[in-house]
């Protein structure tokens, strides 16, 4: 009754504000706000409260974000505006200031900028692209948030599990948020009803969709010498390993690293990989295995060039124009995506990668105002749980990037997925060494014109991959006893 009442509430409190943008040009940005006393108190009896204004540490302040991208202060035309920045500026007075820097060269930029003493309060973090864990936090460059954040405060209730991936000496270092889906398997509906494959929607809805069917779809539809592969990117072969539920590498309870190499089903993962390679599947060049249309994401799916380019969701939030150009026409239902195939000799369950991408912050060792991180982050926590926010969300995804009720039903199911076993990717931010073995592994197959066995990439990686697990541990426990 409690939270029926909160929606219709919150749902009432949606304010639309006519702001003028930079430049000759206006455009409307919708903004939103839950600051009345009523819904605050609905709130307070769900356990979920954000700090009072006036005494909020934090409040009133400017936080330094140093990042290749801002998200906080750049929108489209038309867009919805980031709900827990309004907050963090409308309610409490704060704002924040965006250090620019270059992705390639963001690690030495937040090392110079430490050195000199002029640190910026926090980064992007998490894994992959964002990832500062565990190597930079190693290196003193981030700093324990615990101090800040209770991941045992109902306002962070469901992402303490992701959290505890990020722990050294029993510290968090990684304020995470919120939480996606990975990886998911896009594709044009046009073109495989071309083809007469069935819809990978439907498979997943009837439980079909295995790894047996999206082989034989891959391997039926590609022909090197018409320029047909049915896989492209970066992502897929991971993926596929994802869809196990295991990784290669692991970290237990104690956060102590180790090798899973030896998983019975990551090598069925990699035996498909395997037979999808030799199966000239994976788009190449003649010899050259780099990604189609140097690697623009999405080339050839529009065309019937390319049957799957598995890759994040985020990317079908680019401009109508955009995703019309390069996986089809949006408008017209050609796109739509499907959960990552499941293994039909594993447990039955279908896994998904979590990401928290674009989703976690990392305080910065030295931080002046790392309480005004807190509290931003807070409000930014408050915003994913808010269903108001929610329901705006989907209504710009329909009416703006044009997503029909199947992708917003899709979008909902693969990050359900992904939230119910959560399996976390710690390849992003490791000792170099190790990076690069695990690399000859998870890419020796789809990199390769004329690949080994996964059973030949284990025999050549696997002394190095140990050694390596060791040397990061060794780190690791030298950390701990600081």
């Amino acid at each position: 009754m409690i939270m029926k009442r909160f929606i219709a509430l919150l749902l009432a409190l949606v304010m639309i504000f006519a702001l003028v943008g930079c430049g000759k040009k206006k455009r409307q940005i919708v903004k939103l706000t839950l600051s009345t006393e009523d819904s605050e108190a609905i709130l307070a009896a769900a356990g979920i409260r954000l700090p009072d204004p006036a005494t909020a540490e934090g409040a009133n302040s400017t936080i330094k974000w140093l990042s290749w991208f801002d998200q906080f202060h750049n929108y489209s035309e038309d867009e919805v505006i980031n709900t827990g920045f309004f907050t963090f500026t409308e309610r409490y007075g704060g704002e924040i200031e965006w250090i620019e820097c270059d992705y390639f060269e963001r690690m030495d930029t937040l090392a110079n900028l430490i050195l000199a003493g002029t640190p910026p309060d926090f980064t992007p973090s998490g894994t992959n692209s964002t990832a500062t864990y565990p190597m930079s936090c190693i290196k003193g460059q981030y700093q324990p948030i615990d101090q800040w954040i209770d991941y045992n405060d109902p306002l962070w209730n469901g992402v303490k599990e992701t959290a505890d991936y990020f722990v050294l000496g029993g510290n968090h270092y990684g304020i995470v948020f919120d939480l996606d889906s990975s990886n998911v398997i896009p594709y044009n509906r046009r073109v495989l009803s071309d083809w007469g494959f069935d819809d990978p929607a439907e498979l997943y809805a009837n439980d079909e969709w295995t790894w047996d069917v999206f082989y034989e779809m891959c391997v039926d539809f590609s022909d090197p010498d018409d320029d047909r592969f049915a896989l492209d990117g970066y992502a897929y072969a991971g993926a596929i390993v994802e869809s196990t539920g295991q990784q290669m590498l692991q970290i237990d309870e104690n956060g102590v690293f180790y090798s899973n190499i030896d998983s019975p089903e990551i090598e069925r993962a990699e035996n498909l990989i395997y037979d999808l390679a030799k199966n000239d599947c994976c788009y190449h060049s003649g010899t050259n295995m780099w990604p189609r249309n140097n690697a623009t994401f999405g080339s050839g799916v529009k065309e019937g060039k390319c049957l799957f380019y598995t890759i994040g969701i985020d990317f079908f939030r680019d401009t109508v124009e955009n995703v019309n150009a390069l996986w089809g026409d949006i408008e017209a239902g050609e796109l739509m995506f499907a959960p990552l195939p499941r293994d039909p000799q594993g447990d039955g369950v279908y896994y998904m990668g979590a990401s928290p991408y674009k989703k976690c912050y990392g305080i910065v060792n030295g931080a002046e105002n790392p309480a005004g991180v807190a509290l931003f982050a807070a409000c930014e926590r408050f915003k994913i749980i808010d269903p108001t926010v929610e329901s705006i969300d989907k209504k710009q995804l329909r009416d703006v990037y044009k997503w029909n009720q199947e992708m917003l039903d899709m979008w909902d199911t693969c990050k359900q997925l992904a939230l119910a076993n959560q399996r976390m990717d710690l390849t992003g931010d490791l000792p170099k060494n190790l990076a690069d073995a695990l690399g000859r592994l998870s890419d020796g197959i789809i990199r390769n014109s004329n690949p080994s066995s996964w059973a030949q990439l284990k025999d050549q990686n696997r002394d190095s991959v140990e050694y390596y697990i060791e040397e990061l541990n060794g780190l690791i426990d030298e950390q701990n006893a600081k």
